[in-house]
């Protein structure tokens, strides 16, 4: 008599034992990685695309032993760097050799996934910015022009444009006295929100493309610091403490009270060093990427996703 069960191949029966093995050890569940509860958890939300690349970026098999190592002799070169700038009776810059410095090392070294997340990044911020402006009642404030879509719009769009742009929105929209808010949902403006538009793809990876985010920033943040005077490096590492600003702003404009609660850098009036850049570096970068995907969620429930 025969049985109606398939029979399973050898790989298949090692895997079926694996898994009773692993039930078993967990109570009749399924263990759960790391992974798994990253990508199902969106309390705080992000833009599912921006998840996808972030989670296989996360990957990266040099994350184990040689991020570590990297942050470890870098950060005292950069601190090294940065004391020296400091105490340089000649400050020098480059700001257009950095720029391709910056461009020729994504496009030929960091994984696309990352190349990707940080074009993103410069729309996402100016979007939130724009945002601010737009639902402030004060004339004359510039919007934020900053929308590369490929590495080499990097070249003109750089990112010492990107910190400007903060520096600049928060000196021009002045105080917050006098302002209108909050503003109704449905009264909201968003003149100079723009669609996220990138044009560089995975299809366009090199085979020499092989660092994760991470590690490409510590490997860069030197060279960062060396290009620019100490007072460009110190402004730039220093707009990161808007983000608080910029939370508090949106609560205000839209009646919440959790944005700025997403802001890791905090209080601007607190000028800050290079200790801790990486972390800080990250931090910022996610909280633009909240903050961005609660107001799509907004945009969406008032049909103007993708507009």
């Amino acid at each position: 008599m025969t049985s109606s069960e398939p029979t399973l191949s050898r790989k298949e029966r090692r895997a079926k034992r694996r898994l009773e093995k692993a039930l078993a050890k967990n109570h009749g569940r399924m263990p759960a990685t790391l992974s798994d509860a990253l990508s199902g958890d969106d309390s705080l939300p992000l833009d599912f695309e921006a998840k996808e690349y972030w989670l296989k970026d996360l990957q990266n098999p040099l994350r184990v032993i040689i991020l570590p190592t990297l942050k470890i002799l870098l950060s005292i070169t950069l601190h090294l760097t940065y004391y020296l700038k400091r105490l340089s009776p000649i400050q020098w810059r480059a700001y257009r050799f950095l720029q391709w410095q910056i461009c020729f090392f994504m496009k030929y070294f960091v994984r696309p996934e990352a190349n990707i997340l940080i074009l993103r990044h410069f729309q996402t911020e100016s979007n939130l910015l724009n945002f601010v402006i737009d639902n402030s009642g004060k004339e004359g404030v510039e919007p934020v022009l900053i929308y590369p879509k490929v590495i080499q719009d990097l070249m003109v769009q750089t990112f010492v444009h990107h910190d400007q742009g903060v520096l600049m929105t928060m000196r021009d929209l002045g105080e917050i006295k006098g302002e209108n808010w909050p503003i109704a949902e449905a009264d909201l403006l968003w003149t100079n929100w723009k669609p996220i538009d990138i044009q560089y793809t995975l299809s366009q990876k090199r085979w020499t493309q092989f660092l994760d985010f991470e590690t490409a920033h510590e490997l860069f943040k030197t060279t960062f610091c060396f290009w620019l005077t100490a007072k460009e490096y110190e402004a730039a590492i220093n707009s990161f403490q808007f983000d608080h600003s910029v939370g508090l702003r949106i609560d205000e404009i839209i009646g919440a009270a959790h944005f700025a609660d997403l802001a890791h850098n905090r209080f601007p009036m607190i000028l800050v060093g290079p200790t801790g850049l990486s972390y800080r570096f990250l931090m910022h970068g996610f909280f633009v990427e909240h903050a961005h995907a609660h107001l799509e969620r907004m945009r969406a429930n008032l049909g103007l996703a993708n507009r």
